[in-house]
C-alpha cells in the first residue's frame, strides 16, 4: 500500500536546537511506520534559539525538506535596542544580565506585541502560501500539519486549507492567548482582540486540533467547543541507548535542571530549603551541586545568591540533545520547575518525559493539581510540591540524599511506555487518517 503524504509546516527544524524542534522531529522520524510520508516546510534562515547539529542525524533518510527565506524584524530589533547582531533572542522574556529596562526596550516590546500579530514571523505567511500553493499543485499531499508557536504557522495552514481544500491539522505545543508571557506583550485592546479572533478562527476552521495536555484542551474549550485530541510530548527510547552506561558520581549529590530557568520558574522555596540543609548538615553541603543545563535568568541567579548557594551552582549554557540524556543519568535528582503563572496547571513541558524515562527521581515544583503533577504522580517517578511548600520538600530531599549516600535508591516508575515517541506517533497518524478519510 502506497504511503499517504503529509506536509508539515514548522518554524523549528534541525540544526535549530531547543524544545520547540523535538516534537515534530520525532513524529517525522516515525511517521513512515504508520503509512505516512512526511514532507517538511521550514525557513532557510530562522532566528535559532540555539544550534544543535546532532539533531540532523535524527531526520530520516530521503525525507524531503522544502525551505524558503523568511524576513524577520529581529535585525532591526537588535539595532533598535542596542543588542549585538549575534545575540540570540530569548523566549519567555528570559534575561541573563541585570539591566534596567530602557524606554527603547519597552517600545520594542510594544511594537512586537501590537504590530507583529500573531508574532514576528507574520511576514512569512503570504510568501509561504504563494510558494506552497504552487508546490502542492506539482507535489500533491493528503494532509497539512502546522505546529505552533509561532502561531503564524497556523495561519499559513489555514489559508492553504481554504484555497486548496486539503485536510489540515493544527498542532499546539503551547497555548496562544493563555501562554505564560502573554501579559508581558503590552497589548492594546485592538491587538488583544485580534489575537483572540485569530486564535478562535484557527480553532474553529481546522478539521483537527491536537494539544499536548488536558489542561490546554480545557483552556481551548473555553474559546471554541469542538473535539481536541490530546497527544502529549514524550521520549524516544532510541535516545536513551548511550554508548557507555552513565551513573551518578557518588561524591556529588547533583540536583540537575535541564532547560531554560526563567524568572517565572525560579523555585525560591527550593533555594530556601537547600540553604537550611547546607547549614544543618556539613556532609550534605560538601556533596551538593546544583547543575543547570540551559539559559538561566538573572533573577534566578540572584535568588540562588541570596540564599548563599552560588558556590554550589554549576552552569552549562547549552548541550547537544544526546549529551543532555547523559547529564540526566548523571544526576542524583532531576528538577522540574513549572512556571508560576496563571496558566501553571496546563503547562506540560517536554523535558518531563525524558526525565521519567531516565528513571532518576524527580522533584516537581508546581501546582499539585496540574497536568505535570498528574504525570509525575501517576508514573510514580517523583514527588510534587507546591510553590511555597518547604517542610515536606526538605524531608524529601533528606530522604533522597540518604538513599543516594547509602546507595539504596530505587525509583519505581510505571507505565511510562505510553509516552514513548513511537506510540505517540501512532496516535498522531490515527488523527491524520481520520481527517483524510472524512474528505473522501
Amino acid at each position: 500500500m502506497a504511503l499517504k503524504k503529509v506536509l508539515i509546516i514548522t518554524y523549528y527544524w534541525p540544526p535549530s536546537g531547543g524544545g520547540g524542534v523535538q516534537r515534530w522531529l520525532k513524529f517525522v522520524k516515525y511517521l513512515r511506520l504508520y503509512r505516512w510520508e512526511p514532507v517538511v516546510y521550514t525557513p532557510v534562515n530562522p532566528e535559532m534559539p540555539s544550534v544543535d547539529e546532532s539533531l540532523l542525524k535524527e531526520v530520516p533518510e530521503n525525507v524531503q525538506v522544502v525551505k524558503s527565506k523568511i524576513f524577520e524584524p529581529y535585525t532591526f530589533y537588535k539595532v533598535f535596542t542596542g543588542k549585538k547582531p549575534q545575540e540570540k533572542i530569548q523566549t519567555a522574556f528570559l534575561s541573563e544580565k541585570k539591566q534596567k529596562i530602557s524606554v527603547l526596550e519597552n517600545v520594542a516590546v510594544w511594537i512586537r506585541g501590537n504590530l507583529f500579530i500573531p508574532d514576528a514571523r507574520k511576514f512569512w505567511i503570504r510568501p509561504s502560501v504563494k510558494k506552497l500553493t504552487a508546490f502542492l499543485k506539482e507535489h500533491p499531499v493528503d494532509a497539512i500539519v502546522t505546529t505552533g508557536p509561532p502561531h503564524s504557522m497556523h495561519l499559513i495552514g489555514m489559508q492553504l486549507h481554504q484555497k486548496l481544500g486539503i485536510p489540515w491539522l493544527a498542532d499546539f505545543r503551547d497555548p496562544w492567548t493563555n501562554i505564560d508571557f502573554y501579559e508581558q506583550l503590552k497589548l492594546g485592546k485592538r491587538a488583544d482582540r485580534k489575537h483572540h479572533r485569530l486564535e478562535k478562527q484557527v480553532l474553529t476552521l481546522a478539521p483537527a486540533v491536537t494539544v499536548v495536555s488536558p489542561g490546554m484542551k480545557k483552556d481551548f474549550l473555553r474559546v471554541t467547543k469542538r473535539t481536541y485530541h490530546v497527544i502529549p510530548n514524550g521520549f524516544d527510547a532510541e535516545d536513551l541507548r548511550l554508548d557507555k552506561p552513565v551513573v551518578p558520581d557518588p561524591s556529588r549529590f547533583v540536583l540537575a535542571h535541564i532547560g531554560s530557568l526563567t524568572k517565572t520558574r525560579n523555585a525560591e522555596n527550593l533555594w530556601k530549603v537547600l540553604n537550611e540543609l547546607t547549614r544543618e548538615f556539613p556532609e550534605f553541603a560538601r556533596k551538593l551541586e546544583i547543575r543547570n543545563v540551559g539559559k538561566i535568568d538573572v533573577d534566578a541567579v540572584e535568588s540562588i545568591r541570596k540564599y548563599g548557594l552560588e558556590k554550589y551552582l554549576h552552569r552549562v549554557d547549552y548541550l547537544p540533545h544526546d549529551q543532555v540524556i547523559a547529564e540526566q543519568n548523571k544526576a542524583a535528582v532531576l528538577l522540574l520547575f513549572i512556571n508560576r503563572t496563571p496558566n501553571a496547571k496546563l503547562i506540560l513541558t517536554g523535558k518531563l518525559f525524558e526525565y521519567i524515562a531516565s528513571k532518576r527521581p524527580v522533584i516537581c515544583i508546581g501546582p499539585p493539581d496540574g497536568d505535570a503533577a498528574r504525570i509525575v504522580t501517576e508514573t510514580g517517578c517523583g514527588t510534587v510540591f507546591d510553590f511555597d511548600e518547604t517542610e515536606k520538600l526538605k524531608k524529601q530531599l533528606l530522604l533522597l540524599y540518604r538513599s543516594f549516600t547509602e546507595r539504596t535508591e530505587k525509583q519505581e516508575c510505571r507505565e511510562v511506555e505510553r509516552y514513548e515517541r513511537k506510540n505517540l506517533t501512532a496516535q498522531m497518524a490515527a488523527v491524520l487518517d481520520e481527517i483524510t478519510t472524512k474528505t473522501r
